[in-house]
């Protein structure tokens, strides 16, 4: 996984929008951050239930973390993307996206 295929991944979702906050990319949903781009652009970030990051923690660890302190144990949970392939990532950008928007938009698209 690169980061430019971590950036197409987020883009893809409905109503996904790239903007910046603390000087590096983040995507959002309807002004609500989804998925973020590390500073050093090693990394992601996605924002998962912490069942899901459960998952992908336990699935495959060399490629999640989660992230410092009470941000990892809400769900954030980092991307490394040396250790990722795009096939183990591509629902990650979604899910968060998912968690992220508000409980009407996703009534509205027959998801929630």
């Amino acid at each position: 996984m690169t980061v430019d295929e971590f950036r197409a991944l987020a883009l893809t979702l409905p109503e996904a929008v790239e903007a910046e906050h603390m000087q590096h990319p983040d995507f959002r949903v309807r002004g609500k951050v989804f998925a973020s781009i590390g500073p050093d652009a090693t990394w992601g970030m996605v924002k998962l239930t912490p069942e899901q990051q459960a998952l992908y923690l336990r699935t495959e660890r060399a490629a999640y973390s989660p992230a410092a302190g009470a941000w990892g144990r809400r769900g954030y949970t980092l991307v490394h993307f040396a250790a990722a392939d795009e096939a183990s990532v591509r629902q990650a950008p979604d899910l968060g996206r998912r968690h992220a928007a508000p409980k009407r938009l996703m009534r509205a698209a027959g998801r929630g």
